[in-house]
């Protein structure tokens, strides 16, 4: 696969989760907050303090996006590109947002396709500065004891996400969980997947979730050839297969030059660039 140098130390741990009992999330983002600000009103109503929503048909307006882009210096990767701020309403056809807490307070990561003036566009929404136009429901799963926390990353030299538990969970542990999960660089995101889920016994899930991958390669014959990416999964799931848990994924994917691909992930040849976090559904099998 291909392989890219991050500046620090390699963590020995490559992949980190950890489990829960799920709130199903259903709740109306208000006009006039900031999307951060509304998605963490919506967390807090239902208790919760980490999760993901995913967001579809509403319009913001300001809007402020970034694109993957080259990084300045030698201490990161890659980086971000200057912040785009299209004129006018942009129409959210697809995103998700990862909720956790920065500097113990709630955050938001959140990556997707939009539709602007200028036409389709993706990328990571700064959430801080881009506000809610018109009532927009949104649909997601939280945890109550468990969180994505904000923490420095010495490999990449980027605060990331990690998911921790941070309360006991006061639900009864019983049904289909969920975990909270993430993936370092330069580990295949499907093989990733399935190793979380096997070492937790999970044998069928739903999966979420966003992150970077070192060039794409689809099933299709397809090719995305940038090193640095911005992703959402479109589509994710795992099955058995042979007595192991089996992933597929659909996602939409962004490059450097702004160009936006979708498809199926080719299994084992898509590893992450920076991070990628994850909502790992579990699903009863009959």
């Amino acid at each position: 696969m291909r392989h890219i140098h991050h500046p620090g130390p390699v963590s020995p741990e490559r992949t980190a989760e950890v489990a829960g009992m799920p709130v199903r999330l259903r709740f109306e983002l208000e006009p006039g907050q900031s999307v951060d600000a509304a998605i963490a009103k919506g967390f807090a109503a239902s208790g919760c303090i980490g999760g993901f929503v995913t967001l579809r048909g509403g319009q913001c307006e300001p809007f402020r996006f970034v694109m993957p882009a080259a990084s300045p210096d030698a201490h990161h990767a890659a980086w971000y590109s200057d912040t785009f701020a299209p004129e006018g309403p942009v129409e959210i056809t697809r995103a998700c947002a990862i909720v956790g807490q920065r500097d113990g307070k709630p955050f938001v990561h959140c990556h997707g396709i939009w539709e602007t003036t200028e036409g389709t566009r993706m990328g990571h929404m700064l959430a801080p500065d881009t506000m809610v136009a018109v009532p927009m429901e949104v649909t997601g799963i939280g945890l109550r004891g468990a969180t994505f926390q904000a923490l420095p990353d010495p490999e990449t030299d980027f605060t990331l996400f990690e998911p921790l538990r941070v309360a006991e969970d006061r639900q009864e542990p019983a049904g289909p969980r969920v975990l909270l999960a993430k993936v370092r660089p330069n580990e295949d995101i499907s093989l990733a997947i399935e190793d979380i889920c096997s070492s937790q016994g999970i044998g069928k899930a739903n999966v979420y979730g966003i992150g970077s991958l070192n060039g794409v390669r689809f099933t299709d014959g397809g090719r995305v050839e940038a090193y640095a990416t911005e992703v959402l999964i479109h589509e994710g799931r795992v099955e058995s297969a042979h007595c192991r848990p089996r992933a597929s994924l659909q996602i939409d994917v962004v490059d450097m030059e702004g160009q936006v691909s979708s498809g199926e992930l080719v299994h084992g040849n898509n590893p992450v660039c920076i991070t990628f976090e994850l909502v790992i559904e579990e699903v009863d099998q009959p």
